[in-house]
């Protein structure tokens, strides 16, 4: 922390029914205005300021903040060797606020197990940082329904697949400068390279996941457990900003076996291919006559029934429309309800439904929202849900030969699964 005498740290700050927040920033305006911006709502108190890493961690433990917002470019000691430390020795939600020009890092601090993210508009140091405020405020409140021991357990799963394997950092992409102008190129862009290619071959099955708030590194997870040569094609709704999610396909794409790519629209679906949905728009598939299915990028509503972009509900609808027992739904951490309208509709036309296991969500909210509809398969914690998908991924290439169990038959539980409707 900086010292008393500055104004910085609140030591003495009563405990009261207030969240308490402690912001680490290097920059003296971006504490300054961060903490307005906070206090702002009566229900939360910033408890103390800190500089860098170092002078947070010792912070942490002087002051219990319930949550943590993070810079992630800052002097002594960054954010991630900060979060490092303190994932293994006092587990709190953070949530990082980064530059636009550090978008592909944002990925490493949600490994090491921060809960969320946001970018700083315009400047790294500039009055338009008090546009997130509403932002800030809504992601703070939903510390109060998360369980330190989850982050403990997210950081410390991480960390295994860290020490397995080869991670190799992205360049930082070049980003439009507004969402209206990436989904116009989104659009207008369209997949003439894949168009040229002779007719892939279609994927046994398809799978459609959809995520929110912890979702990145769950989805990273997930993705690279799985095998490249897997018949499957997928789809990744994730609750993003369109600035960062081109870095995060590209990211998956460096550590995983399979080929993953931001959607373009009529992109043709592949065995062994991720396609994630730009942030600026919603993911459906499309499919004229026997072909694989293509992706559709589709502008997002702008009437008052708009729902969150990338929307999981419409691309798991799509998903099943069109392959019924031969489409799985994937349901994984984040708040509110999305995926569950598209996942009811997937148990409707036969297709597998899997939730995460709300115990090991950072939000429990979508997969608990589809465990009440009545409509899983298998409840599933995090680490399973992989070999839940190759488990798929079997049952549809036997039905593609012609041979028993394809997926007409009853999904086997994993471990801690339960049957559909058993919560």
């Amino acid at each position: 922390m900086t010292s008393a005498s500055q104004g910085e740290s609140r030591p003495d700050a009563p405990r009261t029914e207030k969240l308490r927040v402690l912001v680490v920033d290097d920059s003296a305006y971006n504490r300054q205005t961060l903490t307005a911006m906070i206090e702002s709502d009566p229900g939360m108190s910033v408890v103390g300021r800190a500089i860098d890493g170092r002078e947070a961690l010792q912070a942490v433990f002087e002051l219990e903040p319930d949550v943590i917002t993070l810079d992630l470019e800052m002097p002594k000691m960054d954010g991630f060797a900060f979060l490092r430390l303190l994932m293994s020795r006092k587990p709190t939600p953070v949530i990082v606020i980064s530059s636009h020009s550090t978008n592909s890092t944002v990925f490493r601090a949600l490994e090491l197990g921060a809960m969320d993210f946001m970018a700083k508009p315009g400047r790294q140091i500039g009055p338009e940082l008090r546009e997130i405020e509403g932002e800030l405020i809504r992601k703070i409140r939903l510390v109060r329904r998360l369980q330190a021991v989850r982050l403990q357990r997210r950081a410390q799963s991480l960390a295994r697949q860290r020490d397995a394997r080869d991670t190799r950092e992205v360049d930082t992409l070049p980003d439009p400068e507004d969402q209206e102008t990436e989904l116009a190129l989104l659009l207008a862009e369209g997949s003439p390279a894949l168009a040229k290619e002779p007719e892939p071959a279609a994927p046994a099955g398809i799978v459609g996941i959809a995520a929110s708030t912890g979702g990145p590194p769950a989805v990273q997870q997930i993705l690279c457990a799985l095998p490249g040569e897997l018949p499957l094609a997928i789809l990744v709704a994730q609750h993003m900003p369109a600035r960062f999610t081109r870095a995060f396909a590209s990211r998956l794409d460096k550590m995983c076996s399979l080929a993953v790519v931001e959607a373009r629209d009529g992109m043709a679906l592949k065995p062994g291919f991720v396609f994630v949905a730009p942030g600026a728009a919603n993911i459906e598939i499309e499919r004229e006559g026997a072909g694989p299915g293509v992706v559709r990028v589709r502008a997002p509503d702008k009437g008052a029934s708009a729902k969150i972009t990338p929307s999981g509900d419409m691309l798991l609808a799509s998903g099943a429309r069109l392959f019924e027992q031969r489409f799985c739904a994937v349901v994984l951490t984040g708040m509110g309800a999305d995926g569950s309208e598209g996942a009811t509709l997937a148990r409707e036309h036969g297709a597998t439904v899997l939730a995460e296991d709300p115990h090991t969500a950072v939000m429990p909210g979508m997969p608990q929202s589809v465990i009440d509809a009545g409509v899983v398969d298998e409840v599933l914690p995090l680490d399973d849900m992989a070999d839940a998908i190759k488990r798929f991924a079997t049952r549809c290439t036997k039905a593609a030969a012609g041979l028993p169990g394809g997926p007409n038959a009853p999904p086997a539980l994993g471990v801690n699964g339960r049957e559909r409707g058993h919560t």
